[in-house]
């Protein structure tokens, strides 16, 4: 006799059935990650051109600081700040 009592009836197949969900859930919860995975570097890509783009329409309209350089002053203020004491761009400005 089995040290954890008598098998119930059926409990081989219900551990089969539950063993074949489970495989079933992790199958489709790894295909639902690789979907989001995707989808999240298509959106980022999609961001990156976005940027690109208004760069390029700034640049094109004249106006002195692309987003890229707006984003590092917001990001890393104080870096922005070292960089209003460069003689080079205080030049620009006053341009």
């Amino acid at each position: 006799m089995d040290a954890r009592g008598p098998k119930a009836a059926g409990g081989d197949a219900l551990r089969d059935a539950a063993e074949n969900l489970f495989q079933e859930l992790q199958e489709h919860f790894q295909a639902l990650t690789t979907t989001l995975t995707l989808r999240m570097e298509e959106m980022g890509n999609r961001i990156e051109d976005l940027q690109k783009n208004v760069n390029d329409l700034m640049v094109q309209a004249g106006i002195e600081n692309p987003i890229k350089e707006q984003m590092n002053e917001v990001l890393h203020p104080e870096v922005s700040s070292l960089a209003a004491f460069q003689p080079e761009r205080a030049s620009k400005r006053q341009i």
